[in-house]
């Protein structure tokens, strides 16, 4: 967990600019910054040539990958998923549970927490739940006997058993009396608006009442309309609610990227949604208790509904800067930071700087990722 890296071009993410110089990493975490620090006894040195040194990609509204799901897969399954969007240059995430029996939920969420103990794999920094409390009119690829009324004893024993990050999803116009949210609030969980059918008003009273986010802004919501600008605009409008988008190009058309980005900025977050068969050949899975048809990469559920992604966080980034026509490091600040402040822990990781977590991608001239490093520790080791 100790590391010399040199002549590297680091990211600095402040000023979305590349400083030239060398990074010394100790006990997996980033212990100085500097030109022509040298190594101490027994540590190893990288000569990164050059090389861009950036921040390792979060990815915190994920449902699965490598034909795996967070919501039904065992420790084996589970292991191989880390490890996955571990080489993807995702170095955390937030485990994504769509919705499921209470009781699956509570098991789901004990695996996810062993999981969290294991080595070898992306940090998994807590979870993020997104199923159940959803408008049956907007609930997307899950299934409707799954869905159920925003109960806050329930959801309290459910943010109870999580261990690090918590996140929750819901659709808080149905949230009568605003218990269920101030329940969330006080069990120390972030809270994102998704599935669901809120008016402008009621999306913007609950922007002031403690939500900070908009689970996969346009999608599962009403669309932009010139008579009730819905979630989608109090999202937009908002100076400090963090808007979710799946830049796939599939999800969401280019053109509404470009303009999402235009008005949110520093607020917008990629996540991938992904679905088990990223990374996989298509063919037929499920997600949500749904059965799920990919083809040409695309998930949809039998009766045409989107199901998730197949999207990698790397290819969202690269997405991005060409749908909005920014930089690569603007970009690149919507899969680190901004990810990492949606879930409360932007002091933890997400930018490389002194007494962060040493999570660091080394990517080429070529945009390739060449190498990723997770708490100090080489992914290839």
């Amino acid at each position: 967990m100790n590391c010399l890296i040199k002549n590297a071009s680091v990211f600095h993410s402040p000023t979305l600019a590349y400083l030239s110089g060398d990074l010394l990493v100790r006990d997996g975490r980033i212990a100085d910054l500097g030109d022509a620090l040298t190594a101490p006894d027994g540590i190893p040195v990288l000569d990164a040539k050059g090389q861009k040194l950036l921040p390792g990609l979060v990815d915190v509204h994920t449902h699965g990958r490598a034909g795996g799901d967070f919501s039904t897969a065992g420790a084996d399954t589970l292991k191989k998923m880390s490890e996955s969007y571990l080489q993807s240059g995702v170095t955390t995430v937030m485990p994504t549970l769509a919705s499921a029996p209470v009781e699956d939920l509570r098991a789901a969420i004990d695996r996810i927490n062993a999981l969290a103990e294991e080595k070898g794999g992306a940090h998994i920094a807590g979870i993020h739940l997104e199923g159940r409390y959803l408008n049956p009119s907007k609930r997307g690829a899950h299934a409707p006997h799954l869905l159920a009324s925003l109960d806050p004893d329930e959801l309290a024993d459910l943010l109870g058993r999580m261990k690090g990050a918590k996140h929750i999803s819901a659709a808080l116009e149905l949230d009568a009396g605003g218990k269920f949210l101030a329940r969330a609030l006080e069990c120390g969980a972030t809270v994102g608006l998704g599935h669901t059918a809120a008016t402008y008003a009621e999306a913007t009273d609950l922007i002031v009442r403690g939500v900070t986010a908009m689970t996969h802004l346009f999608n599962a919501m009403p669309p932009l309309h010139h008579r009730d600008g819905g979630a989608v605009a109090a999202g937009l409008l908002s100076p400090t609610a963090l808007c979710e988008l799946i830049c796939d190009g599939f999800h969401i058309a280019p053109e509404m990227v470009s303009l999402a980005y235009r008005l949110a900025g520093e607020r917008l977050v990629l996540i991938t949604d992904s679905m088990e068969a990223t990374g996989c050949p298509d063919g037929e899975y499920s997600i949500a208790g749904m059965p799920v048809t990919v083809k040409d990469g695309k998930a949809r559920t039998h009766d045409g509904a989107i199901a998730g992604s197949t999207l990698s966080m790397w290819e969202a980034v690269l997405n991005l800067r060409d749908f909005a026509g920014i930089s690569f490091e603007r970009a690149l600040y919507a899969a680190t930071l901004a990810p990492a402040r949606e879930i409360g822990l932007d002091g933890e990781l997400g930018s490389i700087e002194i007494g962060k977590r040493a999570d660091l991608l080394v990517v080429d001239e070529n945009f390739a990722i060449t190498r990723v490093m997770c708490g100090g520790v080489w992914a290839d080791n």
